[in-house]
């Protein structure tokens, strides 16, 4: 009986975006669907991701001078109140603790949707001096949002995450704080995870509920739609006059501190699959995939076969994440397999490879095929694995300068965002009504004020007065 193709079951992405991806997160086992709506299983392949995210995320924060900690779960309700903003920002989405057992609670306990009260609670107690500054924490942990509509990856009830928060002694250096991880996001995006992004501040309306001023790392997905990647916050002192967070400086005198925060979540996989990701299944960026080299022996069954693939496996295994499939599944089924699951590079070897010293090197993100030597093939796959990731990274560049358009009127900036998508630059007044009408009429939302300012007219996009910015505008995830 004929082997079913794995690949066959996942709707193209030209027919149905949304089923597509949908269909590769199921088909490759990144998760499972639990039974509390909008809460996920990680399975092993999903959760080996996040890991290598993690990994380098945490060697990134440490090596400027983070340390990690790990908040209470729970927050008391007279805790969260303190920051009426904040408050006002988390209500509709947060999830209540009534009861401890059979017995009703004296105060509602929140089921944390972020940090920032505990943190402050905590640099409350341990905050005295100018010579206990700066405090520079991150934490891995989940939180809880109670989405109304929700989807894998992109907006879920519970999600893991990591959150930096810190205190400093000066505005001044609040602010570095806050560039320099925004920074951090988006070298590991682009150096990592092969996706390009645009930085940028958010507009007052999109900001960080309690925030002085949020920026953000925009990407674009292959259906032309953005996805907030990550974030990084300047509360200013705000938070600390709410929670009486002061210190002596080298005057003596009682000065507020000035606080950061900043995070990265598991929605950066979606994220991946919808920046990378074709018809075939996941492609995965070779920094992070669980297995960058599946080794698979052709004509197994022949004498020496098998013996010639655990040895190429175990060579590769010094330099790589290499695994060996030795399975009795047909070679044209793993081919198909592992396609699907995004490894990076296959590696084939059989009965004529081993008579010419060679092996056969397909390419997930090209499909190209290569024959290298057994000798020095380590080196051939490192070096081509770079090639891999700076190519998915000029690929997904290229298709998000294909999807960027600039709108000098509001109807041409309509029929952009209704019939092209993407990214669309145009100027903007500052006019929190015009941003509220754009979004309003079209969809679209202020996605960032970018660093990297253009002049693009001397009017606002929207209402026709004097401009003050550019911005970047998309429906977005």
């Amino acid at each position: 009986m004929k082997e079913k193709k794995v690949v066959e079951e996942i709707t193209s992405m030209s027919e149905d975006f949304a089923q597509w991806y949908t269909d590769i997160i199921k088909k490759t086992q990144l998760i499972e669907y639990s039974g509390v709506r909008g809460c996920m299983i990680l399975q092993p392949y999903g959760f080996a991701i996040w890991e290598n995210i993690q990994k380098g995320l945490d060697e990134r924060f440490k090596a400027t001078g983070h340390e990690n900690v790990c908040m209470p779960m729970f927050i008391p309700e007279s805790l969260l109140q303190k920051e009426k903003d904040h408050v006002e920002g988390f209500a509709p989405e947060v999830a209540w603790v009534t009861h401890g057992g059979s017995e009703k609670l004296p105060e509602r306990l929140c089921v944390r949707p972020t940090s920032e009260t505990l943190f402050c609670d905590y640099y409350a107690k341990i905050i005295q001096s100018y010579r206990d500054l700066p405090k520079l924490y991150n934490q891995w942990v989940s939180v809880v949002r109670w989405e109304k509509t929700t989807r894998p990856f992109l907006r879920n009830c519970e999600f893991l995450w990591q959150e930096g928060h810190t205190a400093h002694a000066t505005a001044e250096e609040a602010q570095e704080e806050t560039i320099k991880m925004l920074n951090v996001y988006a070298d590991f995006c682009e150096n990592m995870l092969a996706i390009p992004v645009i930085k940028g501040q958010k507009t007052e309306k999109e900001k960080f509920a309690g925030a002085h001023a949020t920026y953000t790392i925009e990407s674009l997905m292959h259906d032309g739609k953005a996805l907030q990647s990550g974030t990084s916050h300047n509360f200013g002192d705000g938070f600390a006059k709410a929670f009486g967070i002061q210190f002596s400086d080298e005057n003596n005198e009682l000065q507020y501190v000035h606080q950061t925060s900043w995070g990265m979540s598991t929605r950066i996989i979606g994220g991946i699959i919808m920046v990378h990701g074709d018809d075939k299944g996941l492609k995965l960026p070779p920094r992070i995939a669980p297995v960058q080299v599946i080794v698979i022996p052709i004509a197994q069954h022949k004498e020496g076969v098998i013996d010639a693939a655990e040895a190429l496996c175990a060579k590769l295994s010094k330099t790589a994440r290499t695994k060996l499939d030795k399975s009795d599944k047909t070679a044209g089924w793993k081919f198909s397999e592992y396609e699907m699951r995004g490894v990076p590079l296959r590696v084939e070897i059989g009965p004529k490879d081993i008579e010419k010293n060679q092996a056969v090197l397909v390419r997930r993100d090209t499909g190209e095929k290569i024959f290298a030597s057994l000798d020095g093939i380590e080196d051939t796959v490192s070096d081509l694995l770079d090639k891999i990731h700076d190519n998915m990274f000029e690929t997904a560049r290229a298709h998000r300068e294909e999807m960027t358009s600039v709108a000098k009127s509001y109807d041409e900036f309509k029929d952009i965002i209704a019939e092209k998508g993407g990214f669309v630059k145009a100027m903007w007044c500052g006019d929190v009504a015009c941003e509220e009408k754009i979004k309003e009429e079209t969809t679209a939302t202020a996605r960032c004020i970018p660093f990297e300012q253009e002049h693009i007219s001397d009017v606002c996009v929207c209402c026709g007065r004097k401009a003050e910015k550019m911005v970047y505008w998309g429906k977005a995830y």
